[in-house]
């Protein structure tokens, strides 16, 4: 048991490590290519704060432990809304885009929508996980035309601003960029060992684990680069990286698990947790939109969310 709780506490710290590497290595890398700013922060930076979910999960589901798959990333979306945002908004109100408000929002409301129904009938299915990854790539492209058409300046402003904080060489960000990949898969294999682990010494089942232990590990690159910016006045980044996470939590890791392995989906994940995930969604609509003009996360609400947040995982921990 201790062996194999050091061995998830280790892959939670160097994970969390590791992606933070990979992340401004990619994006220095991106630049040196001669990306767009504002593409390196919607593509690398969005893709690699959900990197260690969607290594992690790629690992449970090729090493025939599905469930924590799907709940890391489940889990994680409802972290990265009820704690990284909750927490987030407490030190600073969230203000949010009209652009967000048109698009990216709605957009992670239906995707969540899509998800869980094709989850309605207890297996998430190979075609099921096309579905899904076919999603996520019309969604890259449509991102890619749209900031080539139509780019809030502020918004593209501050993400520069974020992707040149950190000044790499050439050398060293291919340097970061691949130590980061190579620490993300060791230590995602060290976790999700240690996770098991814990949940067989515990009889917790690979479900639970997933939703809690491992799902909010995971979700620490989101917490830290958005305390982070909320410190630096740029909590709207906050916003766009939990939005961008929660996009590829549903269809990049959700999809690929599908893709490795077809899923038997547990029964509590689709009566219990996906409109946990569907409700806070769903708040954070609301939250950003009433009243009519003020377009913010406030503090009451991010108390709130972190009181659903809390009551979540005490009701898994209480029936584990």
């Amino acid at each position: 048991m201790l062996i194999a709780v050091a061995a998830t506490l280790a892959g939670l710290a160097v994970l969390a490590w590791s992606a933070d590497r990979f992340v401004d290595g990619a994006a220095a890398v991106a630049r040196y290519l001669g990306m767009a700013p504002l593409l390196v922060g919607m593509l690398v930076i969005g893709f690699g704060t959900s990197a260690p979910e969607l290594v992690v999960s790629a690992f449970a589901a090729a090493g025939g432990s599905p469930e924590v798959a799907l709940g890391n990333a489940v889990g994680s979306n409802v972290a990265n809304i009820g704690l990284v945002l909750g927490v987030t908004a407490l030190l600073t109100p969230v203000f949010v885009y009209r652009g967000v408000l048109r698009k990216e929002l709605p957009v992670l409301l239906g995707v969540t929508v899509l998800a869980g129904a094709l989850m309605l009938d207890k297996e998430l299915s190979r075609s099921d996980a096309v579905v899904l990854v076919v999603v996520l790539v019309a969604l890259i492209v449509w991102s890619i035309w749209l900031a080539g058409t139509v780019a809030d300046a502020a918004l593209a402003g501050d993400v520069e601003a974020e992707v040149v904080a950190h000044h790499l060489s050439r050398r060293a960000a291919w340097a970061w960029l691949v130590a980061g990949i190579v620490l993300l898969v060791v230590s995602s294999r060290v976790l999700v060992w240690g996770a098991v682990g814990i949940a067989d010494r515990l009889g917790w089942s690979d479900l639970t684990i997933g939703l809690t232990v491992v799902a909010i590990g995971t979700s620490a690159p989101e917490l830290a680069s958005s305390i982070a910016a909320a410190r630096k006045g740029e909590n709207d980044l906050a916003l766009g990286n939990i939005i961008g996470s929660n996009l590829f939590n549903t269809l990049g890791v959700i999809g690929l698990a599908g893709l490795i392995a077809p899923v038997a989906v547990s029964p509590d994940l689709v009566s219990r947790d996906f409109p946990v995930v569907f409700g806070l969604t769903a708040a954070l609509v609301v939250f950003a939109v009433w009243p009519i003009g003020r377009a913010r996360v406030t503090r009451l609400e991010a108390g709130l969310l972190l009181l659903v947040f809390g009551g979540y995982i005490s009701v898994l921990l209480a029936f584990a």
